[in-house]
């Protein structure tokens, strides 16, 4: 895996993707993963480090250009406890491409509190293996080939639902990613981890992200364990329980639209 960012920054402001941040379907346009960490970082610099991201809700209106996008963020809530705010995503000809909302709540010190003890899939008994999707539509590097991928040993690597832990590159040239920020390519491959069938037997794009956090990861690498659901309405849902090394920290939720290939 390389350590080029999925973005760079011009003197417009504008975020240009780099190959990690290409989709696997356009060679011209962004995975979301990628992008909503974008979001989750004009949020985070809006809100300030006092108040910690706790649920990210974004909107895929548009196929997100590689070519550049501009982020913006404003506060539309602002307490001693929390803050909210929504974010939008423009593509260079000022298209809406997604639109986002976020919470902040703010950070405390209590000492113990009563928990669950859940503990994360052992990353030290895994394999190293392909990416989930093996699909592309184009013949360029992209947002699979510069991710580090290992499932656990023993574990499903085909249809349905599956772990997997991921290393991604930072989110920006010349700057390291939150950790919220760098949770979110992860969080948006849910439907991408748990297919139930290949792409050439059914299609299956989210058309949103909402990705709940109860606690900041520490580790680089990241886990997901992931299920899809899919119906003959053509409506599906994937959900996943997001880890780093020491236990749980989150869930995605993703709304899906069903396809048959042709």
């Amino acid at each position: 895996m390389t350590e080029q960012a999925y973005f760079h920054q011009n003197a417009q402001g504008v975020f240009v993707g780099n190959d990690p941040a290409r989709g696997p379907w356009s060679a011209d346009h962004c995975h979301a993963g990628p992008v909503s960490g974008l979001i989750a970082r004009a949020a985070e610099t809006e809100v300030g480090s006092e108040k910690m991201l706790t649920r990210l809700t974004v909107d895929l209106l548009r196929p997100l250009p590689l070519a550049g996008l501009r982020v913006a963020a404003e506060t539309t809530r602002h307490t001693r406890t929390l803050a909210t705010t929504r974010v939008t995503v423009h593509d260079l000809d000022d298209t809406l491409c997604a639109t986002a909302t976020t919470m902040h709540m703010v950070r405390r010190s209590l000492g113990a509190v009563p928990n669950v003890d859940i503990p994360p899939p052992d990353l030290q008994d895994v394999v190293d293996g392909p990416f989930p999707i093996g699909e592309m539509r184009h013949d360029l590097k992209g947002f699979a080939h510069h991710c580090g991928i290992a499932y656990p040993r023993g574990g499903n690597q085909g249809a349905g639902p599956k772990t997997v832990w991921m290393r991604t590159p930072p989110l920006l040239e010349g700057e390291g990613p939150s950790p919220i920020q760098a949770l979110c390519p992860l969080a948006d491959c849910g439907n991408g981890i748990s297919w139930n069938a290949p792409t050439s037997e059914m299609g299956f794009m989210n058309t949103d992200l909402t990705v709940q956090i109860h606690r900041e990861p520490v580790s680089d690498w990241l886990a997901a364990e992931s299920v899809s659901h899919w119906q003959p309405s053509g409506v599906g849902m994937s959900q996943s329980v997001l880890f780093d090394t020491q236990g749980p920290v989150g869930t995605a939720l993703q709304t899906l639209v069903l396809f048959p290939p042709g």
